[in-house]
């Protein structure tokens, strides 16, 4: 069976580009925003989040704070444009298992994931 990956970012040609990385190896979710994904996760199980850290509303830190609250233990993974070590850091101590920086390479995408999906 296919892992699901639930791709969280604002901006709809990442969300494009990240899913056409994706979707010949994984089944992809994509929400727009911090509260689309809660609400996804509600009613979806998925595997890995890849979450984007500068979003307007709720950011992805608070996203994922609310995900933790839910109950939600699928991995994250931050994707940040930001350069700011201090939202990388925010994330790692919340409990995210890597992050990455964009623009990011594909291969770089896909080592990751692979990585955090293998240690289940």
């Amino acid at each position: 069976m296919q892992k699901r990956i639930l791709v969280v970012d604002d901006d709809s040609m990442n969300l494009h580009r990240t899913k056409k990385i994706l979707e010949k190896i994984y089944e992809v979710l994509l929400a727009d925003s911090g509260q689309k994904a809660l609400d996804i996760l509600s009613y979806e199980k998925v595997d890995l989040i890849l979450l984007d850290i500068a979003m307007p509303g709720m950011n992805g830190l608070e996203t994922f704070e609310r995900l933790k609250d839910q109950g939600n233990e699928a991995p994250v993974i931050f994707l940040t444009a930001s350069g700011d070590e201090d939202d990388v850091l925010s994330a790692i101590r919340l409990g995210a298992v890597n992050y990455l920086k964009k623009p990011f390479y594909p291969q770089d995408l896909l080592q990751r994931i692979a990585k955090e999906l293998d240690k289940k």
